[in-house]
């Protein structure tokens, strides 16, 4: 009798190897998609900072009193003086107490992109957490909570938001400050001219020019600028905050281990009582080289967050 079961052919091998390897290759993608959407890292960042022999730390260049340059060019700040505790921290977890420290200039307008980039492996600086951008990067535990309201002259005529009716008002670009700030003009139909600047050095000069009437940011940031002034008994900080926000360190989205290496640090120094020495030094003292002193005591809740540091964002 014929035998009817045949031994498959090298056309049947090469379709079933061919059939397998793509069932594999699904399974990858696959594998790689549940771990993009669950924001698993693609990498290591305190393996890659190792691996390279440096770290790189995102400064601002005129956010005083957090993260600016000198009239010496030498980079400063609250949030600074918090990037360079989480540096150490770095070393230390790493073993290279020798590891070199990059610094990196960045703006409203680049600064997501740096982080996400791989350019910049830390920013601590002015930089709200929430929960939009927080698709894009990740954030550590708050550094300071801020209110968001108006940098304005005294004989101006201008106490709060309604207020600014058919005047023009500056904000820097990329910011929180510039969203709302386009939100409130169409919501209440105010009519507001809105300019905006590169940064806030350059925002405020152009209030200063008489080309605006009220400048909207930060009002950490604002009194900052009214002490750098010149001439601060012409401008005052008014209105009612429109959002409360939430600074924080910015880190590589989905990248847990580094993130839970900068939020023990900043726990660390928040509640062993350094983070309120540096407040008072950066907020209720003159500042290194120019002797300007912001005089903006430390805030109820201020206060609560260094006994309770947490990463919630108020947006």
């Amino acid at each position: 009798m014929m035998n009817t079961h045949c031994r498959p052919g090298p056309l049947r091998h090469a379709l079933t190897l061919g059939l397998a390897v793509c069932a594999w290759l699904a399974s990858a993608m696959s594998a790689v998609s549940v771990a993009s959407a669950q924001g698993m890292p693609e990498t290591d960042t305190l393996s890659r900072i190792k691996q390279r022999g440096y770290i790189t730390v995102g400064y601002r260049e005129a956010s005083v009193p957090f993260s600016f340059q000198g009239a010496d060019g030498q980079v400063m700040g609250y949030s600074h003086d918090l990037a360079m505790r989480v540096v150490d921290a770095v070393r230390r977890e790493i073993n290279e107490p020798l590891l070199v420290l990059r610094l990196q200039s960045i703006t409203s307008q680049d600064r997501i992109a740096r982080i996400r980039s791989g350019d910049v492996d830390l920013e601590c600086g002015s930089t709200t957490h929430n929960t939009l951008r927080a698709r894009q990067v990740g954030f550590s535990n708050t550094l300071f909570i801020i209110g968001t309201r108006l940098l304005t002259a005294r004989d101006s005529g201008i106490h709060d938001f309604p207020d600014l009716a058919g005047r023009t008002v500056v904000t820097t670009s990329g910011t929180t400050s510039e969203r709302l700030l386009h939100r409130l003009n169409q919501e209440r139909l105010l009519g507001v001219d809105i300019v905006t600047a590169q940064d806030h050095d350059a925002s405020f000069l152009i209030l200063q020019q008489g080309h605006a009437d009220a400048f909207m940011m930060d009002d950490a940031l604002l009194y900052g600028k009214i002490a750098g002034s010149g001439d601060p008994a012409r401008w005052r900080v008014t209105g009612m905050p429109r959002s409360f926000e939430a600074y924080a360190c910015m880190l590589p989205h989905g990248d847990s281990a580094f993130k839970r290496l900068v939020d023990r640090t900043l726990t660390q120094v928040m509640t062993s009582g350094e983070a309120e020495r540096l407040y008072r030094k950066w907020f209720m003292s003159p500042l290194p080289g120019s002797g300007l002193n912001l005089n903006f005591p430390l805030s109820d809740t201020m206060r609560a967050l260094y006994q309770a540091p947490n990463d919630k964002p108020f947006q």
